[in-house]
C-alpha cells in the first residue's frame, strides 16, 4: 500500500523552514507527499492587500510543493485570527480523510506564535478525529490514525525563551539543496521579513538553524521532531521505519 506523509502548517513557507529535507526523504524513499497551509499567508506583505498577498503565496507554496511532486493545499483560514474551532477542526479532519496519511508532521505545541499554537491543537484533534462517525465531516471516516509528529519550534524555543530539545532527528545533509530550493520559493515572504523584521537573511537563518539541530547528532544539518504518544496515537516511530539510519538521537 502507497504511503502517505502530510505536512499542515499555519503558512506558507513554514514547512519549508522546518521540515522540506525530511519530506524530500520521504518522497525519494517512495513516498506520496502532501503540504498544506491553515492560511494563505494573507497579513505577510508590507505592500499588496490581503487579495494579492494570498494568491502570491499560494502560487509559491505551489510551486515549492511541485520540487518534491508534492500536493499543496490551503485551508483559507485568517492570519492572526487562526482559532480552535468547529470550522477549524472540520476543515482539517476532511483534509486528514480526503488525503489519508500514515504519517502528519505538524507545528510544535508551543511556538513563538499563536497561528503555530492552534495548528498544532487542531491537527492534534483533526488526526483523532479523522475516525469517528458522528462528526460534521461529509468525507468518508479514515480508520486508521495517522502518526503524528511535532516539528521544531522556530529557534528551537518556546515562548519564554526555554530551550525545547527534540526526541528524535533525521539528517537532512544529503537534502539542503532541495531544502534550500523550496525555501526560495517564497520570495514575496523574504521582502516581508525584511520590511516587518529588519532581517535579510531568509534562507540564511534557516541554515543555521539546521546545522545547529546537526551538530546536536554529529551531522551537518538536521530537522528535529517530538512524536505526539497519547493515548490511541500509534506509538510506534514511523519516520524511524521509513528512514532508517538516517533518524537519530541525540549523540552531545
Amino acid at each position: 500500500m502507497e504511503k502517505k506523509v502530510l505536512g499542515i502548517f499555519a503558512h506558507p513557507d513554514d514547512a519549508e523552514i522546518m521540515v522540506a529535507g525530511t519530506l524530500s526523504l520521504l518522497r525519494k524513499a517512495g513516498w506520496i507527499v502532501h503540504i498544506a497551509t491553515m492560511t494563505p499567508g494573507d497579513k505577510g506583505s508590507a505592500e499588496h492587500t490581503r487579495e494579492e498577498i494570498s494568491l502570491t503565496r499560494k502560487a509559491e507554496a505551489g510551486r515549492a510543493a511541485a520540487l518534491l511532486g508534492a500536493n499543496y493545499h490551503c485551508l483559507e483560514f485568517e492570519d492572526i485570527y487562526l482559532s480552535y474551532d468547529r470550522e477549524s477542526v472540520n476543515k482539517t479532519t476532511a483534509l486528514i480523510r480526503n488525503v489519508r496519511p500514515s504519517l502528519v508532521l505538524t507545528a510544535s505545541p508551543a511556538d513563538y506564535m499563536v497561528d503555530h499554537e492552534m495548528t498544532s491543537r487542531i491537527v492534534q484533534t483533526a488526526c483523532f478525529s479523522a475516525g469517528i462517525k458522528n462528526m460534521e465531516v461529509n468525507e468518508p471516516i479514515f480508520d486508521e490514525m495517522p502518526t503524528l509528529c511535532y516539528c521544531d519550534p522556530f529557534d528551537g524555543k518556546d515562548l519564554l525563551g526555554n530551550p525545547v530539545l527534540p526526541s528524535f532527528y533525521v539528517d537532512i545533509s544529503g537534502e539542503m539543496p532541495i531544502k534550500e530550493e523550496m525555501l526560495g520559493c517564497h520570495e514575496s515572504q523574504r521582502s516581508w521579513l525584511r520590511a516587518h523584521h529588519n532581517m535579510d537573511e531568509y534562507i540564511l537563518a534557516m541554515k543555521r538553524f539546521s546545522a545547529r539541530r546537526g551538530a546536536e547528532i554529529n551531522v551537518k544539518y538536521a530537522e528535529g521532531f517530538r512524536q505526539h504518544l497519547g493515548h490511541a496515537f500509534p506509538q510506534q516511530n514511523l519516520l524511524k521505519e521509513a528512514l532508517g539510519e538516517l533518524v537519530r538521537s541525540y549523540e552531545v
